[in-house]
C-alpha cells in the first residue's frame, strides 16, 4: 500500500473556516509568519484576477492518538487570506508602537497588557481567540495589529477558490508519519521563500518530540548575534553537535567538523539523526552516554540559570564574542555535569572579554570567524577558561 495524494480545492471562505476552527493546523516546526503586507494585497490580487497560485499542500498525521491535518505547505498563503479577511496585519512598527505607548503612559502600573508578540508570529495568535470573525476582533487589544482594508466582501470569499494537494501516508505509526513529513517538508519551497538552513533543519527536531527542547530550548532564542542589520538567534544545535566531538575525542578540538568546512549544515544534520537513533558514531560518540534515558531537563535548568547569572541573554556583535561565551560553558554544564562558580562572575566575565578581544585584534580571525581553524580555538580557549570557574562538587 502506497502513501495517497488526493488533490481538489477549496473556497476561500472554507480555508477560513478551517484554520478558525483548527481543522488544519501548523506543526511546530513551521516558521513565523514573514509576508510583508504588500505580499499579503499581491497575493488578494492574484486571486481576484483568477491567476495562478501555488496549491495548498495538507497532510494527514495521527497525533496523540488523533487524527490532525497540518499544513505542510501554505502557511503564508492561508494565513494571507484569514488576515484579509478580519482586516489585521501583525506589523512590527506598529507592535512596538503600542508597547512603547502603554510603558511611556502607564509606568505605575506593574502588569503590562498580553499584547501578541508580533516579533514570532504565526495565525495560532489569532485561531485561539476564537472560532469566528467577531470572536477574534472582540478579544485584540488596540494597538496590537494594524487595520487593513482590501475592499473584501463575503461573496468573494465565497466565489474565489485556492486548490490543495493533500498527502495520507501509508503508515499509521506516527514516527514513521513525521519522518514522511519531514522529508517532503524540507523538499518544499515556499512559493519563492526559501527556507533558512535553521528553518529547513527545525523538522528533523520533531523526529524525536523527546528531544525537541534539548535541540532546540527555548531560553536559547535570546541570545542574539546582530550582524550590520541582521539578527540571528544562537544555534544550540550548533554547539550540541561540535561539543559531542569534542567530548567523544577526549578533548581534542583539531578534529571537530574536520572534513566539513564547506557543508556544515551537513554535520549538524548528522548529528541530529545520530542523536535520534542513539547510534554509536565515530564522530559524536553515543548520545545515551551524555543523556541516559534522553534526560536532560536538570543540566538544560543549569545551563538556564546560569545564563541568566552571568548576563549573557543578550544581543552580541560577532560569532566570535558568543562562541567565546558558550562554548566552555555549554561543555562544562552539559557534558561535564558540573556547575560554574558564579561567586566569582567578574573574574570569569573579565577573562572572557580579554579572550574576545585577543581575538579580535587577530586581523585574520576577525575577517574569516568561520575559518574552522580559528573556530576550533575558540572551543579550546573557552573550555579552558570555564574550567578554572567549575564546582566539581556538584
Amino acid at each position: 500500500m502506497n502513501n495517497k495524494v488526493y488533490y481538489g480545492e477549496y473556497s476561500l471562505k472554507h480555508w477560513i473556516n478551517l484554520v478558525l476552527k483548527k481543522n488544519i493546523i501548523l506543526p511546530d516546526y513551521q516558521r513565523f509568519f514573514v509576508w510583508s503586507e504588500n505580499k499579503v494585497e499581491t497575493l488578494i490580487e492574484t486571486i481576484k484576477k483568477k491567476q495562478f497560485v501555488p496549491p495548498v499542500t495538507i497532510g494527514a498525521f495521527k497525533l496523540d492518538g488523533s487524527n490532525k491535518n497540518l499544513i505542510l505547505d501554505g502557511q503564508q498563503r492561508i494565513t494571507s487570506i484569514v488576515l484579509a479577511y478580519l482586516g489585521l496585519y501583525p506589523d512590527e512598527q506598529t507592535f512596538k508602537n503600542a508597547v512603547e505607548a502603554f510603558a511611556n503612559d502607564n509606568d505605575d502600573i506593574e502588569e503590562e497588557p498580553q499584547f501578541d508578540n508580533i516579533l514570532e508570529w504565526n495565525i495560532n495568535e489569532l485561531t485561539k481567540k476564537g472560532k469566528d470573525k467577531q470572536t477574534i476582533l472582540n478579544s485584540i487589544l488596540e494597538g496590537n495589529y494594524k487595520s487593513i482594508n482590501l475592499n473584501l466582501d463575503e461573496t468573494f470569499f465565497e466565489t474565489h477558490f485556492l486548490g490543495f494537494s493533500y498527502l495520507v501516508p501509508q503508515n499509521s505509526d506516527e514516527n514513521e508519519q513525521q519522518k514522511y513529513y519531514s522529508s517532503v517538508f524540507r523538499n518544499i519551497n515556499i512559493q519563492g521563500e526559501p527556507l533558512l538552513p535553521q528553518e529547513s533543519r527545525a523538522s528533523l527536531y520533531f523526529l524525536d518530540q523527546d528531544l525537541v527542547q534539548l535541540f532546540s530550548p527555548d531560553f536559547f532564542k535570546k541570545i542574539i548575534i546582530k550582524l550590520i542589520k541582521n539578527k540571528t538567534k544562537a544555534d544550540f544545535v550548533r554547539y550540541l553537535s561540535m561539543l559531542s566531538q569534542y567530548h567523544h575525542n577526549s578533548g581534542d578540538s583539531s578534529r571537530v567538523a574536520r572534513g566539513y568546512k564547506q557543508k556544515m549544515e551537513k554535520f549538524y544534520e548528522e548529528y541530529i539523526y545520530a542523536s535520534i537513533n542513539d547510534i554509536d558514531s565515530d564522530v559524536y560518540g553515543k548520545f545515551s552516554s551524555i543523556f541516559p534515558n534522553k534526560e536532560y531537563s536538570n543540566e538544560l535548568t543549569n545551563l538556564e540559570d546560569t545564563l541568566e547569572v552571568l548576563g549573557l541573554f543578550k544581543e552580541y556583535p560577532s560569532i566570535i564574542d558568543v562562541d567565546i561565551y558558550l562554548f566552555g560553558l555549554i561543555y562544562i554544564i552539559i557534558f561535564k555535569k558540573n556547575k560554574i562558580d558564579i561567586t566569582k562572575k567578574d573574574l570569569l566575565i573579565n577573562k572572557l572579554d580579554s579572550k574576545i578581544a585577543e581575538f579580535k585584534g587577530d586581523l585574520s580571525h576577525q575577517k574569516s570567524p568561520n575559518n574552522l581553524g580559528h573556530l576550533r580555538n575558540r572551543i579550546s580557549q573557552s573550555i579552558i577558561i570555564y574550567e578554572e570557574f567549575t564546582n566539581h562538587e556538584s
